[in-house]
């Protein structure tokens, strides 16, 4: 067989090269990673028919099939026109057409997210939706961006490891005359959180500069004298990234911001990825992309036009940490340890 292979095709329509020779693994987007269980079914169907019979529930909670010969992609993009078309168009409310080429873009990796308060009692905020509300902004396009939603500072989703990390957060309300001194809240936010609360005079006082927004109090206070806001607050994280030769983590870049600043800051993506790459699309990832920059014109871009809600905390410089793996300063041969 010879394989003289359209790479645009192959890259384009969300599939990756396997080791073996004209093999490839569709990757299947699912935004927030929820969906209906009957699209199992067409999982099953391709694995079957086209694919070695297996499936993967790929890092970025993308439905992954491999096995796939280079000469069926034709025949499984037309497969997987419905699935797209009910996925992104229908629940995500993605303007883009349809057609039986699968899907137009690589670009924007698909967005993970945790559970989300839909399920999980720690949660503050509900990660799916927010997640299709994401995608419709980022998808479809040829520059390179990695989402992560968190629905609490514990960070389940790798929030912190991301171009954009989204931590839901909360400000907690404090009801003196509800407050019957029992400390179980302080012993809460220094077991699970930072520390912040302590005792005076028999009521709680909270040092509001280290509180991470997580909630914990609230949970744990038998009298209901901790109680969430129903304002919906969000960490954002930048620059996060994972990689053979400088990960890091990501840093703060805004702090207690509201749902449209979250989503005002993702619609000038695009147009601060094209300015800097001067509307090349250079597959570049996006915490590269954002040192290349430099955080001051990332940050006058980023936040254009994007109107900041009274609580909303930016930051005014980053200094990045990466891991430099040729240094090794600290690591060293068994025979030279004393």
């Amino acid at each position: 067989m010879n394989y003289d292979i359209d790479v645009k095709k192959v890259r384009r329509n969300c599939y990756r090269q396997s080791k073996v020779r004209g093999e490839f693994m569709l990757q299947m987007r699912v935004p927030g990673g929820v969906m209906d269980a009957k699209y199992l079914s067409y999982v099953e169907h391709i694995a079957k028919t086209w694919g070695n019979g297996q499936f993967h529930l790929g890092v970025r909670q993308t439905l992954s099939i491999p096995g796939i010969k280079y000469e069926y992609i034709d025949e499984v993009n037309k497969y997987i026109k419905t699935f797209i078309k009910e996925i992104e168009v229908d629940l995500c409310g993605v303007d883009m057409e349809v057609d039986d080429n699968g899907y137009p873009t690589i670009g924007s990796r698909n967005i993970m997210a945790c559970i989300g308060n839909k399920h999980c009692i720690k949660a503050n905020i509900d990660t799916t939706s927010l997640a299709r509300k994401i995608e419709k902004i980022i998808f479809p396009s040829d520059y390179h961006i990695k989402v992560s939603i968190a629905g609490c500072p514990n960070d389940c989703a790798k929030a912190h490891f991301n171009d954009f990390g989204i931590i839901g957060i909360t400000k907690t309300e404090y009801d003196y005359d509800r407050c019957i001194g029992c400390k179980k809240c302080i012993e809460a936010c220094k077991q699970h959180a930072t520390g912040v609360l302590y005792m005076v005079n028999g009521k709680i006082e909270k040092d509001s500069c280290c509180c991470v927004g997580c909630g914990e109090c609230a949970l744990v206070c038998p009298t209901g004298a901790w109680s969430r806001n129903p304002k919906k607050f969000y960490r954002v994280l930048i620059g996060g990234r994972t990689g053979k030769q400088t990960p890091r983590m990501g840093k703060i870049f805004l702090n207690w911001v509201t749902e449209d600043v979250v989503l005002g800051i993702l619609k000038n993506w695009q147009d601060f990825s094209a300015e800097v790459l001067n509307h090349k699309p250079v597959y570049l990832h996006g915490g590269h992309l954002i040192d290349r920059a430099g955080y001051n014109k990332f940050k006058e871009l980023i936040l254009k036009g994007v109107e900041l809600n009274p609580e909303a905390m930016v930051a005014d410089r980053i200094f990045w940490t990466e891991t430099e793996y040729r240094s090794n300063i600290n690591v060293k041969p068994v025979c030279d340890i004393k």
